[in-house]
């Protein structure tokens, strides 16, 4: 038989790839207004979080909620690059033309982001993701690119995506000038048992489900061997329905759920 159709499920909503099903924690929720208060306000912000907490997913839904005709989203991961390179890929990503010479494309920069601010009423909003793998050096001139006017305003948002270390980076003297243009410095905990179990029934009723797949004792040892990470939770989850489906188990019971632990120990 089908997992989907054992389960009861339109879809397997603990797969990376299937179709995206978002629970609002009250972390989530903190997040969100925060990231709201930045592109309000404009400048520099810090996002951080463990592995799995749900970084992304929810960078991902604050942005496609932003008005298009107000906010233009870029998005880079390039945090390993020269500062140059990461020069080049921003001011292609504006819609510049990148040039060779670093301080060509430090002025295409900044010409486009104050053609995007003061002609298209639109704000630039640059989302760096895994800005922990970020080097010094880029992160010495993040300040000066987005300097405008002799620092008298902002004109783009700014938002450096990572793993906590980003913030002990930052706390680097060479940094201080960056860390005092942070406005908006918000680090994602994980799940509390509650939100766990919200987090597996919110998935379980997104794809359609009406059924009960997972007994209590089976919700229990997931969240005991997740600590709280959404994406722990998730893969799991899709083991237990994977192992379970193939030994045609119709309730998910807390021996599954261990082989479905052991397998991922040792992946």
């Amino acid at each position: 038989m089908e997992l989907t159709s054992r389960y009861g499920l339109e879809f397997n909503p603990f797969l990376k790839n299937s179709k995206e099903v978002i629970f609002k924690s009250s972390e989530f929720d903190e997040a969100v207004f925060r990231l709201d208060y930045l592109a309000k306000t404009k400048g520099f912000g810090l996002l951080t979080g463990s592995p799995g907490r749900g970084k992304t997913t929810i960078v991902r839904h604050w942005a496609s909620s932003l008005n298009p005709s107000l906010f233009k989203v870029i998005y880079t991961s390039l945090s390993t690059v020269t500062v140059n390179d990461f020069y080049r890929d921003l001011a292609v990503s504006l819609g510049a033309q990148a040039a060779y010479r670093k301080t060509e494309n430090f002025h295409s920069i900044q010409g486009e982001i104050t053609r995007l601010a003061l002609d298209k009423k639109k704000t630039p909003v640059i989302i760096i993701d895994e800005a922990n793998y970020i080097s010094n050096a880029v992160l010495n001139d993040l300040k000066i690119l987005f300097n405008f006017e002799m620092d008298s305003r902002d004109r783009a948002v700014i938002l450096l995506v990572g793993l906590p270390q980003l913030n002990h980076t930052l706390q680097l003297a060479i940094h201080e000038p960056l860390r005092q243009r942070i406005i908006m410095n918000y680090n994602i905990d994980g799940y509390t048992k509650e939100e766990g179990r919200s987090y597996i029934d919110s998935k379980l009723k997104g794809a359609g489900c009406s059924q009960d797949v997972f007994d209590d004792s089976a919700v229990e040892a997931i969240l005991n061997a997740s600590d709280g990470t959404a994406r722990m939770i998730s893969k799991l989850c899709n083991s237990s329905l994977v192992i379970g489906n193939s030994q045609n188990i119709n309730l998910i019971n807390a021996d599954t759920v261990m082989q479905a632990v052991n397998e991922n120990t040792l992946v």
